[in-house]
């Protein structure tokens, strides 16, 4: 009897494709997930741990993204600065400067800690408003964090 096989991908046999995701009144923990399995490639077939099977996502309109609770007063970002001591900043300053990062920040603390996650980060694309950049790429619209 023969074995069968797991099919393994390798490195540039799966076709990336381009989704476009309007952040609009979208919770921005259940978007997040979401972005996070398609940039790991989970949601597809052929999906191979060690290999970026994934697809590009471009976020539009990233400054209009919800958050349920109070996480709007109470989450707090911190960092070190090199210095003693820690700075920190609200989620709702941090909207008023970058709303970009907290996007990316939320998609990225969901993806591999590795090189591998840095490689699949840097196919998301976020943009403040509604235009983008990526037209000749012709991605397709997609629900997320419904």
């Amino acid at each position: 009897m023969a074995a069968v096989k797991t099919y393994m991908a390798k490195p540039g046999e799966v076709t990336p494709q381009w989704w476009v995701v309007d952040a609009t009144d979208k919770v921005l923990g259940r978007m997040a997930s979401e972005i996070a399995v398609r940039l790991m490639g989970k949601h597809r077939p052929s999906y191979t741990p060690h290999v970026d099977t994934g697809d590009f996502v471009i976020v539009v309109n990233a400054e209009k993204v919800q958050l349920s609770g109070k996480k709007w007063s109470q989450k707090k970002y911190t960092w070190y600065t090199g210095y003693p001591g820690l700075r920190s900043e609200t989620l709702e300053q941090r909207m008023e400067d970058h709303p970009e990062q907290v996007v990316r920040d939320a998609v990225r603390r969901m993806l591999p800690k590795n090189k591998l996650g840095r490689k699949m980060l840097s196919k998301l694309k976020i943009f403040v408003g509604p235009n983008h950049p990526h037209q000749a790429q012709q991605p397709q619209a997609a629900e997320f964090g419904v």
